[in-house]
């Protein structure tokens, strides 16, 4: 049963990355296995089913290239870059799963993995646990994205039409006037893509010092409270430390 469900999702997987994901339907897919469509639904389930079941075959394998990450020697810094590069390289791999990452949320085996992987990586790098579900959303959706926006052509060189009338747009435009030298000539999207982790490592670095800054004063606050400043002395201090008559009487 399960050698066959594995036979189903690697046909699917092939489907997909032959023809895009438009083309796997089961009749598409019982074609491809020899079966009738029937016989894949106790194998597979439903279509919605099967999509999530082929994303997180695909992202189990970016948790089983990260072998390396477990190295307690490996840094969080050093760590977080492979799973961004990880991630791209994912989207490089089977463009169709940013279709499904970003079209519905998933909760299989593979996919809960990669995530926790995000999870420990930037926990190491002392990011408070409230703010580290926000930051996994955050730099997986830049590397998915970003092997995305490659694959799919928002990336790609643009052709002598295109060029011609952005020129013409942005003429007038004084953010295009103000970096139009930067625009010239093809861009290195592997050097753009590691100076944009740069970036986001120093991001992460940041919520850790604001963070670590703001606990720092948060406890100095309660030791200045408790340590019997003026005001909060013993007998009942009101404002400016005068202390209250006992008796309801006028000092």
């Amino acid at each position: 049963m399960a050698d066959r469900r594995q036979e189903i999702l690697d046909a699917a997987l092939e489907l997909a990355d032959d023809k895009g994901l438009d083309a796997v339907s089961m009749r598409a897919l019982a074609e491809r296995t020899g079966v009738t469509p029937m016989a894949l639904y106790p194998h597979v389930g439903s279509k919605g089913a099967l999509l999530d079941a082929m994303f997180g075959q695909a992202i189990r394998q970016l948790a089983a290239d990260a072998g390396p990450l477990l190295d307690p020697d490996l840094g969080w810094r050093e760590r977080l870059r492979m799973l961004l590069r990880g991630a791209r390289e994912l989207a490089h791999r089977h463009p169709w799963a940013t279709a499904i990452a970003f079209s519905r949320p998933s909760a299989t085996a593979g996919s809960v993995s990669a995530v926790d992987l995000f999870y420990t990586t930037l926990l190491d790098a002392g990011v408070p646990p409230a703010e580290v579900p926000r930051l996994e959303r955050l730099v997986s959706t830049f590397a998915f994205g970003y092997g995305a926006s490659e694959m799919g052509g928002r990336f790609g060189p643009a052709d002598s039409d295109v060029r011609a009338r952005r020129r013409q747009l942005s003429t007038q435009l004084p953010g295009h006037i103000a970096v139009a030298r930067s625009l010239e000539g093809p861009s290195d999207w592997d050097a753009e893509f590691e100076a944009d982790i740069d970036d986001l490592l120093r991001l992460v670095e940041a919520v850790v010092a604001v963070r670590s800054a703001h606990g720092e004063q948060e406890r100095a606050d309660d030791d200045h409270r408790g340590s019997g400043e003026p005001g909060h002395a013993a007998g009942g201090g009101g404002p400016g430390g005068q202390d209250l008559p006992r008796d309801g009487s006028e000092a």
